[in-house]
């Protein structure tokens, strides 16, 4: 329960903890390389769905600010439940991932947003219900606007993705699908995925779905 000093700090299990990072066999990935660099921005934002003020951290790509009018794609990337907003561009290199995959012309350039998916402060493990009902309202009516109208973003379904961990992958999978109108990409990575009835809802009637949806991608 006591920070180490000799060692970082990790947010998992729910919790702020003292860990040693051991680095893995195909580092070469996200290590810190003489690449052209991205940026990793902490936006803070009032969430209408909760009613309080809420965190993302945002990745801008290489070259973002000396192109005032280039716009970008955005990827909505989702944690799991242990996690929180740190899980992805602090926790898990998501800028250096970026910015390698970008350098070695392996992904396009893009915003990645990674907002915190504990929408409910009153949560318990194990009833995810009404955190998946608040997140949803959290992304659709504060995060994906905030996005829009404060970063060069190509705000249409087609320059919009959605992908996620676990719980996230879950809200991911459950807020694309019912949403092709929003986003044409969508994925789901060791999701958490009920039946089909309840995670595919309205999306079930809309026969348009396949053409308003360029990729639906699993693994798990």
């Amino acid at each position: 329960e006591v920070p180490d000093p000799n060692s970082l700090m990790f947010f998992g299990a729910q919790r702020w903890g003292s860990a040693v990072e051991v680095p893995a066999k195909d580092q070469d990935f996200y290590a810190l390389k003489n690449v052209p660099h991205g940026q990793l921005r902490e936006l803070f934002f009032h969430s209408k769905s909760t009613d309080s003020q809420r965190r993302a951290f945002v990745y801008t790509p290489p070259g973002y600010d000396q192109n005032p009018d280039k716009r970008y794609p955005v990827l909505y990337l989702q944690h799991g439940w242990g996690e929180n907003e740190y899980g992805w561009g602090v926790q898990g290199r998501a800028r250096e991932i970026m910015d390698n995959l970008i350098a070695e012309g392996k992904a396009m350039p893009m915003i990645l947003v990674m907002p915190d998916g504990h929408a409910d402060l009153q949560e318990e493990e194990g009833d995810h219900v009404e955190n998946f009902v608040r997140f949803e309202e959290d992304m659709l009516s504060s995060v994906v606007p905030l996005i829009d109208s404060t970063y060069r973003t190509n705000a249409t379904a087609a320059g919009r993705a959605i992908c996620g961990l676990s719980m996230g992958g879950m809200q991911s999978l459950e807020i694309g699908i019912n949403h092709p109108d929003m986003f044409a990409y969508i994925g789901g990575m060791s999701a958490y995925v009920p039946e089909p009835s309840k995670l595919l809802g309205k999306s079930l009637d809309n026969r348009d779905f396949n053409n308003q949806v360029k990729l639906l991608w699993m693994s798990i």
